[in-house]
């Protein structure tokens, strides 16, 4: 038996960088506590495996922190705000870094989760399938 089997805590831990862990595991409370209304929308219609996988709010991953993770599939799902139009450079090394890491990275804008939520929900079906 692995630790893994015994303690699930220590196979997702595995994925975060265990040097930079014990900072960002605060930013990562203060981020789903204030989370925008768009995440707190798209939370609400994936949360409890209602696309039949299990997702995670801001789990770290290596030095990151995305928005949701499913890790049985490996999807990150990334909502972003105005502020990426400006830090183009940064998201794609972020995204070009977990794929390394074997996660596929879905990005979606604010707008796109509060006005077409049924089409951006689609689109995650369709990377979960």
């Amino acid at each position: 038996m692995t630790n893994s089997d015994k303690d699930p805590f220590i196979e997702h831990w595995n994925i975060a960088n265990p040097f930079t862990y014990h900072v960002l595991k605060d930013k990562r409370k203060q981020m789903r506590d204030n989370m925008t209304i768009a995440e707190e929308r798209l939370w609400e219609e994936i949360k409890s495996k209602k696309l039949s996988v299990k997702f995670r709010r801001q789990h770290v991953i290596g030095n990151y922190i995305p928005d949701f993770v499913a890790l049985s599939c490996k999807l990150i799902i990334e909502v972003d705000g105005k502020i990426h139009n400006y830090q183009k450079e940064a998201d794609e090394q972020r995204t070009y870094e977990l794929n390394q890491e074997g996660f596929k990275v879905i990005r979606f804008t604010n707008e796109e989760v509060i006005k077409n939520i049924n089409q951006v929900l689609e689109k995650i079906r369709n990377q979960i399938s």
